[in-house]
């Protein structure tokens, strides 16, 4: 993948912007720490919780 073409990875941009809208445009950070600790529980909540329609609407975790 070259540097500076997002076009070439498109499954990485998605989930980037998907956390960007669903985490990081949503809060407030006051330290990193309390980065570390929002983005561990989004990052749990994604793959274990959150519907995605390329699962047919069931989080990865339950995908086979």
């Amino acid at each position: 993948i070259q540097p500076g073409n997002p076009q070439q990875n498109g499954y990485v941009e998605r989930f980037n912007r998907t956390m960007r809208y669903e985490l990081l445009n949503q809060c407030l950070f006051e330290s990193i720490e309390q980065v570390k600790q929002q983005s561990t529980q989004w990052l749990w909540m994604y793959n274990n919780v959150r519907p995605h329609m390329a699962n047919g609407g069931i989080p990865p975790v339950f995908k086979k």
